[in-house]
């Protein structure tokens, strides 16, 4: 296949896999049901097509390239595998005192209607359902690392995704681990006080759907009773964008009864085509979340549709979207846009600020310990046994993890290091901001130039080389530790 025709294919067949999901996120049927995607597209797994691909001498299109193509032939490949987990998975609830949990909806019922006992019903009910679906789990795990040996001679999972994205895992497992280790005091401390004040007790009695409940910022909604999710969204006036028609943005936040309790950002197209869909549950965690959401909107929605298609479609790694949606999510708790657009009186400002610092410590701690659990099992290529990982868990948040769930928090591709790089180069834009538009640059329309400039350049950067190019400083965890220091202490 001629590579022009192979890259229609690819950016075709990645279309009509984000709108199945977008479709089946909304609660609605999809045009094509999953397993009809590749038809008509059995040209594209043509082996040779990865030849035509490896003569490309642009070293960045070609690794792009050639990932796509693989993600394709291991999508198809795995199907059928997922289709059957995920029919079991839709089915399964947890029964807690009359209510019936899906597992989806365990998050959102977490954070506004439960109850510590019966967050410890849960924790039960969990346990016998991850023990049910871990066949099925390990099965689709063992299918695709099957497949990454004997199609495409990987060695392990971990060369395969540091061949993707280039990444220097066992150093960032390194760094992390101290990190951990050096901000334990500082963190065990004030998340002591806190579950000791919210619930009587210390982290080490609690487990993660405590934890889950905490951070969901309830015992502070009354603060923001007075705002709709939609009116929050006037803030970006000050950066002369309404996003309520922008060309290409959909928002999508309903109450529809189907409709997933996660909130995710589609990207169809670049930049196009760009879905937001949310089930808004009330309070702080919508605020936090919608924004996290239109910072990947807008890096979509703002990338030059000049540039080549592979550096709008294509990328290894998603840390560079997250940097913009952790850089947007971080300015909704802060001083000046809680009491200058929210008009919180000073007090409640602190308070809210300095739990909102605890729990981004604990949410880093959490992607850094997930990311060591995972790394730990790649390495001994035993997906059976989740002690470990719950160990690690409680060791770095403090809070119990159910063995038996590890496959069920597991993201591929080592994603909680992309959130963390993603975070560390959100501290690097931060501070750059800061610097030239002063403590209140949130308000500044110049943000906005800023942001633009950085969003119009797309995928065509790396993390690394973008913040190179455009003058920051390279991702580390000295300005996040310095931020949190300075709250906390």
């Amino acid at each position: 296949m001629r590579l022009d025709d192979l890259v229609e294919n690819l950016c075709a067949l990645n279309y009509l896999w984000r709108s199945t999901a977008l479709a089946l996120w909304e609660g609605k049927t999809p045009l094509l049901k999953p397993h009809m995607i590749y038809d008509g597209y059995e040209a594209v797994f043509d082996r040779r097509n990865l030849d035509v691909i490896d003569a490309l001498t642009n070293g960045s299109a070609r690794m792009r390239l050639k990932h796509a193509l693989i993600e394709h032939h291991l999508q198809r490949a795995l199907l059928p595998h997922e289709m059957e987990m995920r029919t079991w998975m839709r089915g399964a609830a947890a029964h807690v005192m009359g209510e019936k949990i899906y597992f989806r909806d365990i998050i959102p019922w977490c954070q506004k209607s439960s109850t510590y006992g019966k967050r410890k019903i849960l924790e039960k009910e969990t346990s016998a359902l991850c023990k049910f679906l871990r066949p099925f789990a390990i099965n689709y795990w063992q299918v695709l690392m099957d497949r990454l040996g004997v199609e495409f001679g990987y060695g392990n999972y971990i060369d395969f995704c540091r061949g993707k994205k280039g990444i220097d895992y066992e150093q960032h497992y390194r760094r992390l681990r101290v990190f951990l280790q050096d901000t334990d005091a500082l963190y065990f401390s004030a998340m002591e006080e806190w579950t000791r004040r919210r619930f009587g007790k210390p982290p080490g009695d609690l487990n993660r759907f405590d934890a889950i409940h905490l951070l969901g910022f309830s015992e502070f909604d009354v603060l923001l009773e007075k705002f709709s999710v939609e009116g929050l969204t006037s803030f970006f006036h000050y950066w002369d964008m309404d996003i309520q028609s922008m060309p290409g943005l959909h928002l999508e936040l309903g109450m529809e009864e189907d409709k997933s309790s996660q909130a995710m950002c589609f990207v169809l197209k670049v930049p196009e085509e760009v879905h937001i869909v949310m089930k808004p549950a009330g309070g702080w965690i919508d605020l936090e979340t919608l924004w996290h959401e239109l910072g990947h909107g807008f890096f979509a929605v703002f990338t030059s549709p000049d540039l080549p298609v592979v550096d709008r479609e294509f990328n290894t790694s998603h840390s560079l979207s997250e940097s913009f949606a952790f850089l947007l999510q971080n300015m909704t708790l802060s001083p000046p846009l809680l009491e200058g657009f929210l008009g919180l009186k000073p007090a409640a400002s602190r308070t809210l600020a300095y739990h909102k610092a605890l729990k981004d410590l604990y949410s880093f701690r959490r992607y850094g310990a997930k990311f060591m659990a995972e790394y730990d099992m790649f390495q001994r290529g035993d997906f059976s046994d989740g002690r470990p990982y719950a160990e690690i868990m409680a060791r770095y948040t403090g809070f119990a993890h159910q063995p038996e769930s590890h496959l069920f928090d597991l993201v591929p591709e080592f994603y909680s290091l992309d959130y963390i790089l993603g975070w560390m180069a959100e501290a690097s834009m931060e501070t750059f901001l800061r610097g030239r538009l002063g403590s209140r640059w949130i308000f500044q329309t110049k943000t906005a130039h800023v942001l633009r400039a950085w969003w119009d350049q797309g995928n065509q950067y790396e993390l690394p080389v973008f913040l190179k190019e455009n003058h920051l400083a390279s991702p580390g965890s000295d300005r996040l530790r310095a931020r949190w220091e300075a709250i906390l202490n």
